[in-house]
């Protein structure tokens, strides 16, 4: 109704007009007034939710008065008495507002990735990024604490603030738990030597409680030692050769890098590393058919055959029992967990900066709040997503196999389920979102119809795209090509697996992010300048797609052979059209275009250019933390070398 009361002005004269015509004036006539001008705004409302027919020309001038039709005006804002018009009295404090977002942003983007990194090579200095972490935050909250002391509320029902306290709450959870793994080691230290197992060092000490560092192969161990199986060098080499001798590796053409019975760990480094490889490589995707990797599992010499799932997760050398591993594995499933935790940080952060602008500008209220989040949460998962591909085009992930290269290991799902993964629940939960603020019995809008029908492509797309990634699946799906061929004459180079098989080649997240841009592309639009915001990214979706696809045609031709990051050039334009695209589709909710053409800004290269610069600095952030992560690596790796070989 405040919508209706505002727009009253403009519609009194014709509505004054046209009740002098039909009828004497009755006491009750503002009532009257009231209730036709009421239906009036909704039917005008109905209209602009159908987009008047979504056959009329985009309008290019702006229509204030349609506008306040359906929109009340943007009331002030943060923005607006901190550099509105100045009255002699005013009191602004907008740098307690800068110091802020000056200090969040420093502790979700700055000292969280570097402690992350410092994480996964368990430095030193892990504790003191955490503790920078917290400084951050807490001079962040005083500065925005005393802002709001000193300036009114002007957004009533904001919840940036709450969920602010929430992510602050996960982080201290985690932090919590960091806290009492280092109690426990503290006091299974203790244990170990009034026991007389071990004598107290403080080397030993500080190595064991502060950096959990049991052994010298920790260092070298994956990121939070369970996200990838540990490497044990020794054990492992000791296990290969022994199989060697025991002629269960055939490859009659690989070299033998190291000479038998002398030991990995007595050589250089890299070329046990390299032993290691080799041997995984020839073992897993061997070229004899003495030793094949078949449809159905690996087959031997003697004869056995074991199926890809029916082996623990990273053990495929080891021979532990099975309640040691189901320990082992429940300890890297926390583990891996912890990590996914600890990143999703990164990305609640990004939420509430999103939300911090919304607030402070004083956007998303009334019926704008429902197209206001729907293009800010599918624009920043986009986004995020770009981030995430250019990461893993950098090398991120490349223990699991999911910076197109090889996996060391075939035990992890690869980054094409996950992709799907998140593609299916994202489409399965927006399918019913579409109807939000929708009354009981109200028909379906087009508009509606058409966000559906793309949220149910990605429910069913997902579905798809993870059931084709199964191993399980795999193999039902070639089962079919060999049931007419007897057993007994079947050979194993007719049945080995191609050499296709060793990397993932699903076209099921592209075919969907590509088809919403196509459609978005042509989804209609009030004004000219929306149409050619969503033309923009929509094209900018499409071109992710044919990127993706152009990925996987040259890596078909050419599968990955080493367990080292491939760096297809595709995935980096890839991944840059995908965050550009992400961010171009945040900016185009209608609140931001009629902003900008009430202010003579609705130039469509002034907001791609500006969507590139920001795309091109978070890039830039992104290659800084996993270069540092691997710098980190690198020099962790050297230290422990110098002193085994010392």
């Amino acid at each position: 109704m405040r919508a209706h009361w505002q727009a009253l002005p403009f519609l009194i004269p014709a509505l004054a007009a046209a009740f002098a015509v039909a009828a004497p004036p009755s006491p009750d006539a503002s009532h009257d007034l009231a209730d036709i001008a009421s239906e009036v705004l909704l039917t005008r409302r109905d209209e602009h939710e159908h987009g008047h027919g979504h056959q009329a020309a985009p309008v290019m001038v702006l229509n204030e008065t349609e506008i306040l039709l359906y929109h009340a005006p943007t009331p002030p804002s943060y923005w607006s008495i901190d550099f509105g018009d100045r009255q002699p009295d005013d009191k602004r404090y907008p740098g307690l507002m800068g110091l802020h977002i000056a200090f969040m942003v420093l502790a979700f983007f700055g000292a969280l990735p570097v402690g992350i990194a410092l994480r996964s090579v368990k430095h030193a200095w892990h504790g003191l990024s955490v503790i920078m972490f917290y400084v951050f935050v807490t001079l962040g909250l005083s500065a925005s604490g005393l802002y709001r002391k000193l300036t009114p509320n002007m957004y009533e029902g904001q919840k940036h603030g709450l969920h602010g306290w929430l992510v602050l709450i996960a982080a201290a959870a985690l932090s919590t738990l960091d806290v009492l793994a280092l109690v426990l080691r503290t006091i299974s230290y203790v244990r170990s030597i009034r026991a007389g197992e071990q004598r107290f060092a403080i080397k030993a000490c500080w190595n064991t409680i502060v950096l959990d560092r049991e052994d010298k192969s920790v260092a070298l161990g994956a990121e939070y030692a369970g996200l990838v199986a540990e490497e044990t060098d020794e054990y492992e080499a000791a296990e290969l050769k022994a199989r060697e001798i025991e002629g269960e590796i055939s490859d009659p053409h690989r070299p033998a890098p190291i000479d038998a019975g002398i030991s990995p760990r007595h050589s250089d480094e890299h070329e046990a590393d390299q032993w290691v490889n080799d041997y995984r490589r020839h073992s897993r995707y061997p070229q004899s058919a003495d030793s094949a990797r078949t449809v159905f599992g690996v087959h031997s010499p003697r004869g056995s055959v074991h199926s890809d799932e029916t082996l623990p997760v990273g053990d495929y050398f080891s021979g532990r029992s099975k309640g040691l591993t189901r320990a082992s594995l429940i300890k890297k499933i926390g583990r891996a967990l912890f990590a996914t935790a600890e990143r999703s940080l990164v990305f609640a952060g990004l939420m509430q900066l999103l939300t911090g602008i919304v607030i402070y500008t004083g956007g998303c209220r009334e019926n704008y709040v429902n197209t206001c989040l729907a293009h800010l949460i599918k624009g920043g998962i986009f986004w995020s997503y770009g981030l995430v591909t250019f990461a893993r085009f950098l090398g991120s992930f490349s223990e699991l196999g999911w910076a197109w290269n090889r996996s060391p290991s075939r035990d992890y799902v690869s980054a094409e389920f996950v992709e799907c993964a998140v593609i299916f629940v994202y489409g399965i939960t927006n399918t019913w979102m579409e109807r939000f603020g929708a009354h009981p019995g109200d028909p379906y809008t087009t508009k509606q119809v058409q966000h559906i029908s793309i949220a149910v492509m990605f429910w069913f797309a997902g579905l798809v795209g993870m059931g084709i990634e199964s191993k399980r699946v795999r193999r039902w799906l070639a089962s079919s090509a060999t049931a007419a061929v007897p057993a007994a004459s079947r050979s194993q180079e007719a049945v080995a697996e191609p050499p296709s098989y060793v990397a993932s080649f699903n076209p099921f997240p592209a075919l969907c992010i590509g088809i919403t841009g196509a459609a978005m592309a042509a989804h209609f639009q009030e004004y000219l300048f929306q149409v050619q915001i969503h033309m923009l990214w929509g094209n900018l979706l499409t071109a992710f797609a044919v990127l993706r696809c152009l990925t996987y045609f040259f890596l078909w031709i050419g599968p990955p052979r080493s367990i080292l990051p491939s760096r297809p050039p595709t995935e980096a334009l890839a991944s840059f059209f995908l965050a550009c695209g992400g961010l171009v589709f945040q900016l185009s909710t209608e609140e931001v275009t009629i902003a900008a053409m009430r202010r003579g800004h609705d130039d469509v290269m002034m907001f791609l250019n500006l969507a590139v610069a920001i795309t091109c600095l978070a890039f830039c952030w992104t290659l800084g933390i996993v270069a540092f992560k691997g710098w980190l690596k690198s020099h962790s790796q050297k230290s422990v070398t110098f002193h085994s070989s010392a």
